[in-house]
């Protein structure tokens, strides 16, 4: 398995793996490719931002993207990670997170929140295995995600 930066080639894949359906990978590559051109700005989030991608034997099987924010007075947030389900539970989502904390940690960039739904369980225990904690109901924060690195 290789970890990249992603490139704009590979945001068709990226909407795929987000979006089942022809209509949710289309708005998926609306909402990518604004985020990744930077035409699409999260709230609160300034410049940069990164995706990275994982690909097995050139076909990208998961991704995490990140950025720089001021919101709830954090200093990054997680936009999306996502895994093709058959390859969950590889330690694939655990490499990218590291990535990205390492990204975030090159920027000074210590105090990092997701978003994630309250009833799903899967992301809120791989969250907290890797030292987030609950920040309020939707909302979960890691206070030093150089913790994880």
């Amino acid at each position: 398995m290789e970890c990249r930066e992603a490139i704009e080639s590979g945001i068709s894949a990226l909407a795929g793996i987000r979006g089942k359906d022809p209509a949710a990978k289309e708005n998926w590559i609306r909402r990518i490719s604004g985020y990744i051109n930077r035409t699409h700005n999260p709230r609160y989030a300034p410049l940069p931002r990164i995706i990275y991608v994982t690909e097995d034997h050139g076909r990208i099987v998961g991704f995490i993207a990140g950025h720089l924010t001021q919101r709830f007075d954090c200093e990054g947030e997680l936009e999306w990670i996502d895994v093709l389900p058959e390859f969950r539970n590889q330690g694939i989502a655990a490499t990218l997170l590291q990535h990205l904390a390492a990204w975030f940690i090159d920027r000074k960039a210590f105090q990092i929140f997701v978003d994630c739904a309250p009833d799903n369980l899967i992301a809120q225990n791989f969250y907290k295995k890797n030292g987030a904690e609950k920040l309020n109901e939707h909302w979960l924060v890691w206070k030093d995600i150089s913790r994880i690195v």
